[in-house]
C-alpha cells in the first residue's frame, strides 16, 4: 500500500471540498486516513487459503454453520462503508476447519473495496476450493451507507445476498434447513 499516495489524495479531496488543509484539526488527517486504509483494506494482500489450510479429520459429515459474523467493508462505487452479518455453512467431506477460520475468511473478502454480491460468492468459492466440502452456502445481510446517508436515504434497509455451491445447489431441503437455523 502506498501511504504517500493516499495522503496526497486525501489532501486533494479536502482542498476540493473547500477545506483548509493547514487547519489544526486537519493537519494529521491525511496520515490518519492512510493508516486507517491500511487496516480496512488489508484483505487486498490476504489469502483465504491460509486460514482454511489447517483441517481436522471427522467421521461426521453434518452441516457446520457459523452465523452472525459481523463484518465491515467498503463499497467500491462510493468508498462508503457497508456492514452487517455473514452466515456461512458447509457440509464436510471428512474434514473440518477451526470455526474461527470461517470468520477470518469473511474478513479477507470484506477488507477490500467490494460489492456485497461479489463478496458473497468469493467466500463460498474459497470454502469450496480450500475445504473441498460437499457443499457451501453463504448469506450476507448488510446496510449500505451509500443508500442510507446519501442518494435515496433509506436508513435501516438491508441488502441480502446468498450463494450456494455443491450439494446446496441441488437440495432445497438443505438450503431451507440453513435458513431456518440462521433465523433462530
Amino acid at each position: 500500500m502506498d501511504k504517500d499516495k493516499i495522503k496526497q489524495g486525501v489532501k486533494l479531496i479536502l482542498e476540493g471540498v473547500g477545506e483548509d488543509v493547514s487547519r489544526e484539526g486537519l493537519l494529521e488527517t491525511p496520515d490518519r486516513i492512510a493508516r486507517m486504509y491500511e487496516e480496512i483494506f488489508a484483505g487486498l494482500t490476504a489469502d483465504a487459503g491460509e486460514h482454511l489450510a489447517k483441517r481436522f479429520h471427522v467421521d461426521n459429515n453434518e452441516m457446520v454453520i457459523e452465523k452472525d459474523i459481523t463484518f465491515y467493508s467498503m463499497c467500491e462505487h462510493h468508498l462508503l462503508p457497508f456492514y452487517g452479518k455473514a452466515h456461512v455453512a458447509y457440509i464436510p467431506d471428512g474434514e473440518v476447519v477451526g470455526i474461527s477460520k470461517l470468520a477470518r475468511t469473511v474478513e479477507v473478502y470484506a477488507r477490500r473495496p467490494q460489492i456485497q454480491e461479489r463478496m458473497t460468492g468469493q467466500i463460498a468459492d474459497a470454502m469450496m476450493e480450500h475445504l473441498k466440502p460437499k457443499g457451501a452456502i453463504v448469506m450476507i445481510e448488510a446496510e449500505h451507507m451509500c443508500m442510507t446517508m446519501r442518494g435515496i436515504k433509506k436508513p435501516g434497509s438491508k441488502t441480502v445476498t446468498f450463494a450456494t455451491r455443491g450439494i446446496f445447489t441441488e437440495q432445497d431441503a438443505l438450503c431451507n434447513r440453513f435458513f431456518d437455523l440462521v433465523k433462530n
